[in-house]
Order: C-alpha cells, then structure tokens, then sequence
C-alpha cells in the first residue's frame, strides 16, 4: 500500500499519528510512503500510483474520501497572496491557485511551509482562508483523506484520530523545526489554525468552493 505524504507542517500531527497506528496494526508492513508536494500527489493519486493521501479539494470531488481534511476556520497563515506585479500562480498547489481567483486576489500565491516562513516575518500578504472566511463565514476546506479501496481501513483511521489529541514528540517537533526553519513555538501556534474534522459547517464551506470554482471556470473559457 502506498500513502502520499506531504511533509507541510499542517500535517505534523497526522503523521505522528499514523506513525503509531501502523506500528500497533497489521498495516506496519505493508504501508508505504510517496512523498512529494500536493500538486505532484494529485497526479500519482488520480493514476492511481499512490493508494491514498490528503488530495486537493479542487482534485478530490468525484474521489472516494473519508471526513477527514485540512481546514482553515479562520486565518491558515500559509496559504497567502503576495505582493506582485503580476499573478503568479504556485507550482505546488492547484487548490489555493482557483481560491485566489475565486476571491479575486492578485498577486503571488504562496503556500505551505515557505508561506509561513513569509508570514513569519510580518510581511504585507493576503490570508485566502481568512478572507473567504470573511466573505462567506464558512471554513475552507484544503484537502481532503481520498482512498482507491480498503474504505474500513481509512474510517479507522479518521476514527481514530479525531477522537484524540495528537502530542508531538519533542524529538519530532527539534525534527519538523530545522528541516523548515521555524522556531518551535511558531510550529505548535501554528497548528492551532488548522482543523482535520470534515463536520457539517466544513462540508458547506466545500461545497461553496465547488459552486464557484465552476463560476470561474466557465468565465475563463468566454
């Protein structure tokens, strides 16, 4: 079996998480790893060369997935637009690309880890989740847990790691600090912006995204 793994730091407490569960269950030998950005993700997981991973939500609406994702409630503090002459669009996304259009934000999209590194630094920026929180008062829904096959085994996952809290390891969060070059305590207040819980209010927030990704999809074709 083969899992995407995107080592952004919004999933930190995933992989801890799983890194448990397989060691506590039959799925130890046999669980694999492709790691990579998710626009790459996107193109294993739709070929079918990657079994199951967090995929775009612009990618994951005819896939088969369970009610976990990442989601913003508020701001997300890496997924921003910045200062630039022209729209430039981030190779690694696909999803924050359409939400920039969507909202009508122009500049560079940035996302991920290197988006926080920036929004560390108090540069001036546009929060697309907080922004489209402002203007639709709903959640954005990122990506969403998307599976080929083994559906019991991905409802035992989501299972299981909502109903706990996941505490990082000090040796994990030393790890997840040096490779992306943020302070400890600027990746745990960080991780506080981000939810996994696809509930109700969240489903809405998708939903709505769908709806006007299609909008604008139509106008760029007139």
């Amino acid at each position: 079996m083969i899992f995407g793994k995107i080592e952004y730091l919004n999933l930190l407490p995933f992989h801890v998480f799983m890194k448990r569960f397989t060691k506590s269950s039959q799925q130890s030998m046999s669980m694999h790893y492709y790691r990579d950005v998710p626009a790459k993700t996107n193109k294993k997981f739709i070929s079918k060369k990657v079994d199951a991973a967090f995929i775009s939500s612009i990618r994951a609406k005819r896939q088969k997935h369970v009610n976990l994702g990442i989601i913003a409630r508020g701001e997300v503090l890496s997924v921003l637009v910045i200062p630039s002459k022209e729209d430039v669009t981030d190779k690694e996304s696909e999803t924050s690309n359409v939400l920039a259009k969507i909202l009508n934000v122009q500049g560079e999209v940035l996302i991920g880890d290197k988006a926080l590194r920036y929004y560390l630094q108090e540069k001036p920026h546009t929060d697309l989740a907080k922004t489209w929180n402002q203007k639709h008062n709903l959640p954005f829904v990122f990506a969403l847990l998307c599976y080929h096959k083994d559906k019991t085994l991905y409802k035992k996952i989501e299972k299981n790691f909502l109903k706990r809290r996941v505490k990082i390891p000090r040796y994990i969060l030393n790890e997840a600090s040096k490779r992306t070059d943020v302070a400890h305590d600027d990746i745990l207040n960080y991780l506080k912006h981000i939810s996994y819980n696809v509930d109700k209010k969240a489903k809405k927030g998708l939903d709505k995204f769908y709806k006007e990704a299609k909008k604008v999809s139509v106008n760029n074709k007139r």
